[in-house]
């Protein structure tokens, strides 16, 4: 599968090719703000299953802005786990989801790039099923909650799950054929997703809707997985602090694309 992953990828202007990371088959960004206490479960884990992986892969960690040690444990969690799958801790100043996966995406080399949250709500093994339909041809492969398929191991509270729905209802004019937008798991094709990024304008949490609203208007398909969600606790989505901007971002989505 390597030699079949390690196409060429053709250089673009998004990043100068001297300061990308050194290609890997698969290269997965987790936006971090305050995850000093998760991380090292979900680095642990997530390295125990890429090393049974028959492609190459790295982890690529943003500290967007975390007042804890969330830069100290990803790095001493990378050297207690070992080099064989590598770990790199990078910094992102401007502040937003949207921010920190441009951050780390676009330094990006290697051919299929992604980014889930640091809680995994979404199991890191859906990951197989995420390359084998991007080798087949899809451009991007999202999980999603709401296929008749998936399950919640722990659901949310009924207010996030209200306040969901309608904003599912607004992203559905934006991305077509989309069930769930919002999931924190998303694998690309490098190159679809360069050109989507560099258009990219959101930085917080609506930021999802916009890059899939370019995959797509750019032509890309856009695979849902169905997938078994455990909501955390300790979500950093704050309804009201992170919602309300939200749909604000949605509606001026919606009004550039009919000016």
């Amino acid at each position: 599968m390597t030699d079949q992953l390690s196409m060429r990828i053709p250089h673009d202007i998004s990043t100068p090719a001297d300061r990308r990371r050194p290609f890997v088959d698969v290269e997965l960004v987790i936006p971090a703000l305050n995850e000093s206490a998760r991380l090292p479960r979900t680095l642990a884990h997530s390295v125990a299953f890429l090393r049974d992986q028959p492609w190459s892969s790295r982890l690529v960690v943003v500290d967007n802005g975390s007042v804890d040690d969330t830069p100290a444990v990803a790095r001493r969690a990378a050297a207690e786990l070992g080099a064989e799958i590598p770990i790199e801790v990078v910094g992102c100043s401007r502040p937003g989801k949207g921010a920190a996966v441009r951050r780390g995406l676009l330094n990006s080399s290697s051919r299929y790039v992604g980014f889930f949250d640091a809680d995994l709500a979404t199991p890191v093994e859906t990951l197989t099923a995420a390359v084998e339909h991007l080798e087949s041809g899809a451009t991007a492969v999202i999980a999603s909650r709401h296929l008749p398929e998936s399950s919640f191991v722990r659901p949310q509270q009924v207010g996030r799950r209200a306040g969901g729905a309608a904003f599912r209802a607004l992203a559905r004019g934006l991305v077509r054929g989309v069930r769930d937008t919002q999931c924190g798991f998303k694998l690309f094709e490098r190159d679809a997703a360069v050109r989507a990024l560099v258009q990219c304008r959101t930085e917080g949490f609506a930021f999802d809707v916009e890059l899939l609203h370019r995959v797509q208007r750019d032509g890309g398909t856009i695979v849902e997985l169905p997938i078994a969600w455990t909501d955390s606790p300790d979500s950093r989505f704050h309804p009201i602090r992170d919602g309300v901007p939200s749909f604000g971002a949605i509606l001026r989505m919606q009004r550039a694309m009919s000016a």
